[in-house]
């Protein structure tokens, strides 16, 4: 296979001029193809090894010898020559070359190496000849910092070369390299390195070395290192000894050096030699583990800080092979006879396997020692490099961050084969981390033992800046901690280097740190403690007694986590349907009571709200806050999803920081709420257990937080206002105290250049002049206040002439009624926009009626996304970039009405947004000083209460209002309402709500109070009005106040609408789905202080005495179409109705008095047998009783067998006669109750309305034999207590009815008598 880079080698030989003649060589006597391969052979030493003059002749000689002798005699006429230059720039994957291999061979020879790993393909083979010197680096750059690597070179480039073995004497020589591998880096931008397969050949013969030299044993230098004599007397040694283990080089303060210790050839004895001078660091690749070595000019030294003592070398000091003869053995002292260097036994993949199950039976400790082992295996897979993570046979992990990478971590590509000596094992350091780990610390020995046979590219190891590296050294932080922080950072950068790059988010300086540190920073504060010792590295190499941060193993269950957005979506659903039942959604008493379609639809929306302490571990929000123009709200985003959010502030006002899109921000602090859709088809209760029934769910998950809990990581560059970059909130409204914060700096602190001109008449031409001068940079802005926003609903708008095509259709769209404020002022870049100065302007001219123009503004497109940002009371400024034109603003104003309407001043004109300007936020008009505020006239908006809403005199038609929701309950659309334009909107993807419902929230003017108006708002809507939660505080606007036929008051979510969020809901709230009002006890009142004219008190109790049951109704309902069910079907039969399904529904009048009034009292289902004082049993035998008979009712008053609502001879009809004349009814109660102004629904089958004057008659008859107590005697009329019938002052739609006198006699179903 011919090499990609052989031809142009050959060409660019034959393109370069002649040689010289010393360099022409007869090659008449060798074949055509053996002179054209010389030819190339002379072209390359000319242009990649030139030597001295005249000397060129004689290396080309050497090297075609070598060449000879590594092919047996022969020239490798298959090879081309490449310089270093060549490969790095033509070579962009992995390959190697063998020179001396045959082609079975190196089949063979890859098939060896795809053992670890069968799947992975080889690397390929290349023919060609790589020739260089071998060099340290130090003569090609004198300032370079000597790291101790290896490279080789030659005339056109130099690169990094990896060997298994070295020789000093390789050293600047020429050198033919018969078998080598070259690794490209994933960045092909930047250059690989070269793995030396096999020892180079010297092209020249080799160095002469030193020989026999007098030489001391470790055992007699050994107690110098414990002499009082200064170290600075001492003369230099020469000492010999035996390898016994290797330090990792170090690279501190600009210096680089390593340990290596020397034991006696007979003894345990180690001495410590600190190797620092740049033309020694090489001595790090000769030495191998147990071979002897002679270490001459040695001297002594001590640590500062510790005292230790050590052998150093000098500048004299030379590294030789160590013979026998050299060194004369000495008897061992006392001293060091009981000293033995730190000694672990090599294994084997199957032997630490077999460990570590048996260490797994063992009971888990929390805090154990780890054991030093010995181990040899094959890297399969890098699991972080930048962190310095391996995997080793599939099973182990290797950690090399707590010493330096071996070479940038070179060579330690999948499929090389690594022996690891005097590692720590740690056994499941990390809950979450799937493998053990093997952790090399200052004392443990990393060699590479094979080069990996696969083609896999090489990505370098970032030495500086290496956020892992300097947290680890940092807080000094244990490998569980370590392992849970670089988890941490991998989902980090892998979730948001797709918007700011991998650089932006981890690079970080000491006074302005990356996104990444800002994050990880605080969470390692909290979990290391603040006295923790720094590392002592020159302690854990030299001290006797081992020393490091892996000694000991604490299993760590990470205390946070941060997880990708959809990851936190999918665990919020997740525990929104653990354990959930519909019959969770419904009380037992209720539900048992409802027909389909009502069980049905109660059942089709519910809410789950998480607090972000139900998260175990704590989960932590991260994510960029962007707004969304298909659907106006702001969202979450990263790399996997995205999460709508709601933002409110602590002090009440919106959230409009537009300076903060973008970003990317931290959260803690939250709410996850997951809104839930069912669609079902229960025929009753009594199948809510069968899941059967639910035909389809769909949830939709949103998150709401204060901006006061926001971090931000990432400020959005040239959005970023000074106020903001600290992550703090500040006030945005006027406190109770009058004092006024705003977000902004102080106006007088900001230096801006204004391009404005002042004269009106140079106007036109700086408008010419700035468009080809500041085209570019220039911009225009607007300031404005918002005085009205209106609701996001398909529009129809009467657009320009040139939009008329695009405008026959609906679209989304909503508008906004603004003041605009002083001029368009011009500025040389957008980021110097945002002053107030168009106030100042217009403050100073003296003159009333200050310039103040109102126009409608309409978003439709991608301007929707300023939905959310925009607020009433709110001052903005719209900025056009790349624009010079001050009235870009005025020539795209257009007509909302026909012509014939402009002239009245109720009609402004309208100026549709564009997509391409930008909403800046400036301030809120409650934070204007005295003399800015004084130029707005006129703009003050009224917010009702809720009293004054419900009052009688209130005569608005749009009413604006803040309240807290007390109830949220989906309800049909009244028959009689007209479907609004809104229902046109397409559902939001995952719901399933019908477009016919509508939502009621019963909204009170504080927490507690019994005041409350209800709001209606279509399903429809709902798409883009989050956070609509029980004991949310909202701020409504413009919704339009209604008074039903029954004089109740209620208002409507229209057109011209507006909502927005004051505070959201505590976390402890009870759910969504309960009453209104359970979470407090209702007040204690009394008749006398009611009155029907009453508006909407939510709950209250009276203590008070039931005089007597007027009327009491049994009966079984189909529950589809409402008729009577008898004997297990449907009564109805034009047309049959299906239905096999029956819902049993009682009521009851009864008739008390508290001494100050009376009232009747309309109970219903499971209150009737409360009233009637049966028990559970009782009241489920009279109700199986009426099942087969579908209705049975009573009144007050009638003979048996004389009414007109039962048969004759009906026995349960005689039961409850009685029961409801017994004397033992009539007892004290405590009733819980609320006002009811509209029909009861009192079950009244046919024939009911001719017995009403009956009852009419019996109450007065009752009225008239009873003395109140409330200022007058007498009986009251009917219209004082409110006694009308079906129009009931209470409604006792009870939670608890508490009988306090006796309970109820017990009376024979059967024949009625009491006993």
């Amino acid at each position: 296979m011919a090499a990609p880079s052989a031809a142009v080698s050959e060409g660019l030989g034959r393109l370069r001029a002649p040689p010289p003649p010393a360099l022409r060589p007869r090659f008449s006597p060798f074949p055509p193809q053996e002179q054209r391969w010389l030819r190339a052979a002379r072209d390359f030493v000319l242009r990649a090894l030139p030597g001295p003059d005249g000397q060129e002749e004689a290396a080309l000689e050497a090297v075609l010898r070598c060449l000879r002798s590594a092919g047996g005699g022969t020239l490798p006429l298959g090879y081309s020559f490449i310089s270093i230059s060549d490969l790095q720039h033509q070579q962009h994957i992995p390959c190697c070359s063998h020179l001396s291999c045959s082609t079975n061979e190196f089949k063979e020879w890859s098939h060896q190496g795809q053992g670890a790993l069968p799947m992975q393909s080889t690397l390929p083979r290349t023919y060609l000849i790589l020739v260089g010197y071998l060099t340290d680096g130090r003569q090609e750059n004198k300032e370079k910092l000597v790291d101790g690597c290896l490279y080789v070179k030659d005339s056109t480039g130099i690169i990094p070369c990896e060997l298994l073995h070295f020789k000093l004497e390789w050293l600047e020589s020429l050198l033919v390299f018969p078998s080598w591998s070259y690794i490209p880096q994933r960045d092909q931008s930047a250059g690989g390195y070269l793995e030396i397969l096999l020892d180079p050949v010297p092209v020249n013969g080799p160095k002469e070395v030193l020989h026999s030299i007098p030489v001391s044993s470790p055992v007699s230098a050994e107690p110098l290192l414990t002499s009082r004599i200064p170290c600075k007397k001492r003369s230099k040694l020469t000492v010999a000894g035996e390898l016994t283990r290797l330090g990792p080089l170090l690279c501190i303060h600009h210096k680089t050096f390593f340990f290596l210790f020397l034991k006696c050839f007979a003894s345990a004895v180690c001495i410590p030699v600190l190797v620092q001078k740049p033309s020694q660091m090489l001595w790090h690749h000769v030495v191998q583990l147990g071979h002897r070595y002679t270490i001459t000019g040695l001297s002594m030294s001590s640590l500062k800080k510790s005292g230790q003592t050590m052998f150093v070398t000098s500048a004299s000091s030379c590294l030789l092979p160590c013979c026998a003869e050299q060194v004369r053995e000495q008897p061992l002292n006392s001293a060091g006879q009981g000293e033995s260097a730190q000694t672990s036994s090599f294994e084997t993949a199957e032997q630490l396997s077999c460990s570590l199950q048996l260490e797994a039976e063992e009971r888990p400790r929390l805090t154990k020692e780890s054991k030093i082992i010995s181990y040899v295996g094959f890297v399969t897979k890098i699991l972080n490099v930048q962190a310095g993570l391996f995997l080793l046979d599939n099973q182990v992990c290797l950690c090399l961050a707590y010493q330096p990478l071996l070479n940038s971590a070179r060579g330690l590509r999948p499929g090389a084969c690594v022996e690891l000596i005097d590692v720590h094992l740690l056994q499941k350091p990390l809950v979450s981390f799937p493998f053990t780990v093997l952790g090399a610390c200052l004392s443990s020995m990393v060699v590479l033992k094979s080069f990996s046979r696969l083609s896999t590219p090489y990505q370098p190891v970032a030495s500086s800046r290496n956020l892992c590296f300097q947290l680890l050294f940092r807080f000094n932080l244990g490998m569980p901690l370590y392992l849970w922080l670089v988890s941490l950072l991998e989902t980090f950068e892998e979730r948001f280097s797709c918007f700011f790059g991998h650089s932006r988010l981890l690079s970080s300086t000491h006074q302005n740190p990356g996104a990444a540190e800002k994050f990880l920073v605080p969470l390692l504060q909290a979990m290391v403690p603040d006295k923790e010792e720094a590392r002592d590295i020159y302690n854990e190499i030299l001290s006797k007694t081992h020393q490091c941060p892996l000694q000991k193993c604490l299993t760590l269950n990470p205390p946070c986590q941060a997880p990708s957005l959809s990851a936190v979506c999918h665990a919020a659903e997740q525990k929104s349907w653990e354990g959930f039942s519909p019959s969770q959604l419904l009380s037992p008493l209720e539900a048992q009571h409802m027909g389909t379609q009502e069980l049905n639809r109660r059942l089709s929306w519910s809410c789950c709200t998480l607090s972000a302490e139900i998260f175990q571990p704590q989960l932590i929000l991260l994510g960029v806050l962007r707004v969304s123009s298909r659907s106006s709200s702001l969202q979450l985003q990263d790399k996997s999803s995205k999460l709508p959010c709601v933002i409110c502030h602590k002090d009440g006002s919106p959230f409009a920081q537009t300076a903060l899109i973008g970003s990317l921000l931290q959260v803690e602090n939250y709410q996850l709420v997951v809104e839930r859709f069912l669609k079902t088809d229960f025929p009753s209760w009594e199948h809510l257990e069968n899941l059967e029934h639910v035909r389809k769910k769909k949830t939709s998950v949103y998150v709401q937080f204060y901006f006061e809990d926001v971090q931000i990581l990432h400020a959005a560059e040239g959005r970023i206002q000074k106020g903001l970059r600290s992550g703090n909130s500040s006030s945005l409204r006027k406190s109770k105290d009058g004092s006024t914060t705003s977000e902004l700096e102080n106006p007088e602190a900001k230096t801006l250049k204004s391009e404005d001109p002042k004269a009106e008449s140079g106007r036109d031409e700086h408008c010419q002049g700035g468009q080809s001068s500041s085209r570019t940079t220039s911009c225009v802005s607007r300031l404005f206040l918002v005085t009205q926003k209106e609701s996001l609903m398909p529009r129809n708008y009467q657009l320009p002439a040139e939009e008329a095509k695009e405008a026959q259709d609906q679209q989304r769209s909503f508008q906004a009624t603004v003041l605009w404020l002083g001029r368009p002022q011009l500025w040389s870049h957008p980021r110097e926009a945002g002053n107030l100065s168009e106030l100042e302007e217009t403050g100073c001219d003296g003159k009333e009626g200050v310039t103040q123009q109102e126009a409608l503004l309409l978003f439709m497109g991608r301007s929707l996304r300023w939905f959310p940002f925009l607020h009433v009371e709110g001052l903005y400024r719209f900025i056009v970039p790349h624009c010079s034109d001050l009235e870009v603003f005025d020539k795209l104003y257009f007509p909302p009405v026909p012509a014939t309407f402009l002239s009245r001043p109720s009609c402004p004109l309208c100026l549709r947004v564009q997509d391409s300007w930008h909403l800046q936020h400036e301030t809120w008009i409650s934070c204007l000083p005295e003399h800015q505020l004084s130029v707005l006239t006129d703009v003050e908006q009224r917010t009702a209460s809720i009293p004054e809403v419900l009052s009688s005199s209130f005569t608005g038609s749009l009413v604006s209002f803040c309240g807290e929701i007390v109830e949220r309950t989906l309800c049909a659309s009244p028959k009689n309402e007209k479907p609004p334009v809104m229902n046109s909107l397409p559902k939001t993807k995952g719901t399933l709500l019908s477009t016919d419902h509508s939502v009621k929230l019963s909204v009170s003017a504080a927490s507690g109070s019994p005041v409350f108006v209800d709001v209606y708002i279509t399903a429809t809507c709902l798409q883009h009005l989050r956070g609509l939660l029980p004991g949310a505080k909202i701020h409504f606007q413009n919704l339009e106040r209604k008074i039903s036929r029954f004089h109740n008051v209620y208002c409507t979510y229209i057109a011209s609408s507006c909502v927005s969020i004051v505070s959201l809901p505590a976390s402890h709230l009870p759910s969504p789905s309960s009453p209104a009002g359970e979470a407090s006890s209702p007040s204690l009142v009394f008749l006398c202080n009611l009155r029907p004219q009453q508006q909407n008190l939510a709950q209250a109790r009276i203590l008070c005495h039931l005089s007597c049951v007027l009327t009491v109704c049994l009966q079984w309902i189909c529950s589809l179409c409402s008729c009577i069910f008898r004997e297990g079907r449907c009564t109805r039969h034009n047309p049959p109705c299906p239905s096999q399904t029956g819902v049993r529904q009682a009521s009851a009048r009864v008739l008390v008095e508290d001494g100050t009034g009376e009232a009747v009292v309309l109970c219903r289902n499971e209150h009737v047998a409360a009233v009637l004082g049966l028990s559970l049993l009782e009241w489920e035998a009279v109700q199986n009783c009426v099942q087969s008979r579908g209705s049975v009712c009573i009144q007050h008053g009638e003979a048996p067998g004389t009414g007109c609502l039962e048969e004759s001879e009906d026995l349960v009809a005689c039961y409850l006669r009685s029961l409801c004349r017994s004397p033992l009814i009539c007892r004290p109660i405590l009733l819980e109750f609320s006002l009811d102004r509209k029909p009861s629904k009192i079950l009244q089958p046919v024939g009911a309305r001719a017995c009403e004057h009956r009852v009419k008659r019996a109450v007065k008859q009752l009225l008239g034999l009873v003395e109140f107590l409330n200022g007058h005697s007498g009986p009251l009329s009917t219209s004082d207590t409110g006694l009308h019938f079906g129009r009931e002052l209470f409604s006792a739609s009870l939670r608890d009815s508490s009988c306090l006198g006796p309970r109820a006699h017990s009376v024979c179903i059967l024949c009625g008598s009491i006993y």
